[in-house]
């Protein structure tokens, strides 16, 4: 990334900064249009000092406020000494460069600051990738305006300013870059693929949900894992897998991953797709939400919108209403148990239930498996080494000349038994 990109999209950690969002509909009632906002800024490490709001039926086309609300931007930002205005919304390049002349201060979008907090929270190779990859498509088409502050100086007759011979320079050097990032992550993510498909065989779930609704905190509660679990947005960006013995089941393999969010960028969700390759191959998705939250009905429909764009959405998912003991109060409860009454109930915070979910995942898990009783030779070592791989053996007896293994295994295994010189009985899973 060239110096003026690092320039320009730098942490805004430290900044004073002022959030701006213009509203084209109408927010669920008890929800404060910036609160989001705010808590991506402090995430980001900025200094919140004021807000302000606008409903329109349409953003301004030349600088997405209204030319009323611009002048107001500017008295703000000169009453409060800001170094940095947030918009909640996205900006185009030219929408950026005519707010910046107007107030003399930096202006960054909802994807800039979120392409921020993802680049500070990147911790791993692949997740590394992801943010610079995505950090580079943004910025492309924004190099101009880097520098419209060399358009002053004079250009000499036949010469053309140093400004546009450098803006070709980084062009073609963003756009190598991009496409050695694209070639890296392909291969990262083919590791991802292959890494995940020898886990067949044992069972695996996969917690996905909004940033900040627990995953991480729920992930410790079941597994001792001792991720990092902060009460701050994306706290968690590289997957984890940790071993999760459930309750009259057995081992299965529970993976964390990164926190969704309402108009997450595409562009993030296209890098991040080797980090999210534990839900593509998961047997259960559990889907954490955030009770206490006044948007959770919105937040829960745009964890769904994400997992549709993933093209995972019709995979079997559980919705697990966390944060139970801190609910405002029971009206809401009431709202999200109508609307989605199969969910599980839970505080990751105090344990309360944490065993309804065990059961309920046992539940969702068995659709997929077959209990049996093979019986075979006493020197059938292939079919009992088969049988431990990819299944789990709950009890042995053994015989004079066979032995009788009980076995719980998926389905696609089970047909791999029904051969000559095994008896099969199958059992019902209880």
């Amino acid at each position: 990334m060239h110096v003026h990109d690092r320039e320009r999209a730098h942490a805004v950690a430290s900044e004073k900064a002022i959030l701006v969002r213009v509203l084209t509909d109408e927010l669920p009632g008890g929800e404060d249009p910036l609160d989001e906002l705010e808590g991506l800024a402090t995430t980001a490490g900025a200094e919140v000092v004021s807000g302000l709001i606008q409903r329109r039926h349409s953003p301004d086309p030349a600088t997405y406020l209204g030319k009323g609300k611009v002048e107001e931007l500017r008295n703000l930002v000169e009453h409060h000494e800001a170094d940095v205005v947030i918009f909640d919304n996205d900006l185009n390049p030219g929408q950026t460069r005519n707010l910046e002349k107007a107030i003399d201060i930096k202006v960054i979008d909802r994807t800039e600051l979120i392409l921020d907090i993802f680049a500070t929270h990147a911790q791993t190779y692949e997740s590394r990738l992801a943010v610079e990859l995505a950090q580079l498509e943004y910025s492309l088409p924004r190099l101009k305006q880097m520098w419209s502050h060399l358009s002053r100086l004079k250009m000499g007759v036949g010469m053309r300013g140093p400004g546009e011979k450098q803006l070709e320079v980084d062009r073609r050097l963003v756009e190598k870059r991009i496409h050695e990032l694209r070639i890296e992550l392909t291969q990262v993510e083919k590791r991802k693929e292959r890494l995940v498909a020898s886990r067949e065989g044992r069972m695996t779930v996969c917690l996905v949900g909004y940033t900040n609704a627990g995953k991480s905190t729920l992930m410790n509660a079941l597994t001792s894992a001792e991720v990092l679990a902060e009460d701050k947005l994306f706290a968690t960006l590289d997957t984890r897998t940790r071993r999760w013995q459930l309750p009259g089941w057995g081992p299965v393999l529970l993976s964390d991953t990164v926190g969704f969010i309402r108009d997450l960028p595409h562009r993030l969700i296209a890098s991040f797709k080797a980090t999210l390759e534990e839900a593509r191959g998961a047997d259960l998705l559990l889907h954490v939400c955030d009770a206490s939250n006044p948007a959770v009905l919105d937040q829960i429909s745009a964890v769904y919108t994400v997992l549709e764009e993933l093209e995972i959405d019709s995979k079997d998912t559980l919705l697990v209403v966390n944060k139970i003991d801190r609910i405002p109060d029971e009206a809401t409860w009431a709202l999200i148990r109508n609307r989605y009454p199969k969910s599980v109930a839970i505080s990751a915070k105090t344990g309360e239930g944490l065993d309804r979910l065990a059961t309920a995942v046992s539940e969702g898990l068995t659709h997929g498996f077959v209990d049996a009783d093979v019986e075979m030779a006493i020197d059938d070592g292939k079919t009992m080494a088969y049988l431990s791989a990819n299944g789990e053996v709950l009890s042995r007896v053994f015989h004079e000349d066979k032995v009788v293994f009980h076995v719980r295994l998926p389905k696609l295994h089970f047909g791999r038994l029904l051969r000559p010189g095994l008896v099969v009985h199958r059992r019902e899973i209880v």
